[in-house]
C-alpha cells in the first residue's frame, strides 16, 4: 500500500494515491447533499509522497442537480482550494478530515425554477405565513397575515419580477407584483432594494393596500435571505458579487472550511 501511496502509477497513467483520495473525497462531499444528480472530485498532490505527511496540492468538487436540506436545489456548485493539510489516516478509514481550515474560491448557479421551489420549503414558509406584527395587522384587522403564494421571474442586471399574493385572513387574496433589484451585504446577506411597485392588474379597491403590502414583503426578504441560516456545518459561505443570466442566478465568493459536514 505505502508503495501505491508514494509512486505507484495505474495503466491509465493516474497516480493510485490520488485516485484513492478522489474516491474517499467524492463518498464524503456526496453524502453532504440530499440529492446530487453528479459530484465530481479531483484531489491533485504531486509527487504523491505528499500524501504521507497529509499535504495536497489542490482539492477540487464539481456538483450539478444538488438538493441542500431536502429542499433547496442548486443547479451547479464548484469549489476549488490551494494546498490543504488533510489527515491521511483518515483516508485509510475510507472518510476526510481537515488538519486546519482551508479556504477555497466558490461558485453557485441557482435556477429561476428551483428559486421558486425553496418558496415551499419549510424554512421559507415559516417566515412567510401567519405573521403578526403591528404593521401587517393594523391592514388586517388583527388577523395574522400570509404571503403564500410568492414567485420570481430573474430580469437582466440583477433585477427580480416577484408576483405574489398577500391574505389577510378576511376570505380576499392581494396581488402583489413589483421589480426589485438584488444585491450583497456584508459579503452574506442578499438585498432586496429600489422595489417597483406595478398596479396595473391591481382593482381599484385594492390598489393603496397592495403598495403597502408589496412594501412590506421586500422589506421581509431583505431580511430574510442569510447565508449563515443555510451553511453546512463547518463550512461558511461569503459572496463578493451575483448576476442574473438568462433563468441562472449566479453567486461566486469564497467558502471558510473549518472541517468537513457530517451528514446533514
Amino acid at each position: 500500500m505505502l508503495g501505491g501511496l508514494t509512486g505507484l502509477t495505474d495503466p491509465k497513467g493516474g497516480d493510485w494515491g490520488e485516485r484513492m483520495l478522489n474516491t474517499v473525497a467524492s463518498q464524503t462531499i456526496r453524502h453532504l447533499f440530499s440529492q446530487s444528480e453528479s459530484v465530481e472530485v479531483s484531489v491533485r498532490c504531486n509527487p504523491s509522497s505528499k500524501l504521507l505527511q497529509g499535504s495536497i496540492d489542490s482539492f477540487t468538487m464539481k456538483g450539478r442537480g444538488l438538493v441542500i436540506r431536502r429542499q433547496f436545489a442548486a443547479e451547479e456548485l464548484f469549489v476549488e482550494t490551494d494546498a490543504v493539510a488533510i489527515d491521511f489516516s483518515s483516508v485509510l478509514s475510507g472518510k476526510l478530515r481537515l488538519k486546519q481550515p482551508t479556504q477555497a474560491i466558490a461558485q453557485v448557479t441557482l435556477l429561476e425554477a428551483g428559486i421558486n421551489q425553496s418558496f415551499k420549503a419549510e424554512l421559507v414558509k415559516t417566515r412567510l405565513e401567519n405573521l403578526t406584527t403591528p404593521a401587517l395587522t393594523a391592514l388586517s384587522g388583527g388577523q395574522p397575515v400570509s404571503f403564500p403564494e410568492v414567485e420570481v421571474k430573474l430580469l437582466p442586471q440583477n433585477r427580480l419580477r416577484i408576483l405574489a399574493k398577500a391574505d389577510l385572513n378576511n376570505g380576499e387574496l392581494v396581488p402583489l407584483n413589483m421589480t426589485v433589484t438584488i444585491g450583497i451585504e456584508r459579503r452574506r446577506r442578499i438585498s432586496f432594494k429600489n422595489p417597483e411597485i406595478d398596479l396595473n392588474e391591481v382593482s381599484e379597491a385594492q390598489k393603496e393596500i397592495s403598495r403597502t403590502l408589496s412594501l412590506a414583503l421586500v422589506e421581509i426578504l431583505d431580511n430574510m435571505v442569510d447565508l449563515d441560516r443555510f451553511d453546512l456545518d463547518g463550512v461558511k459561505m461569503r459572496l463578493n458579487r451575483l448576476e442574473t443570466e438568462g433563468e441562472r442566478l449566479i453567486f461566486s465568493g469564497y467558502a471558510e472550511i473549518e472541517r468537513i459536514p457530517k451528514n446533514p
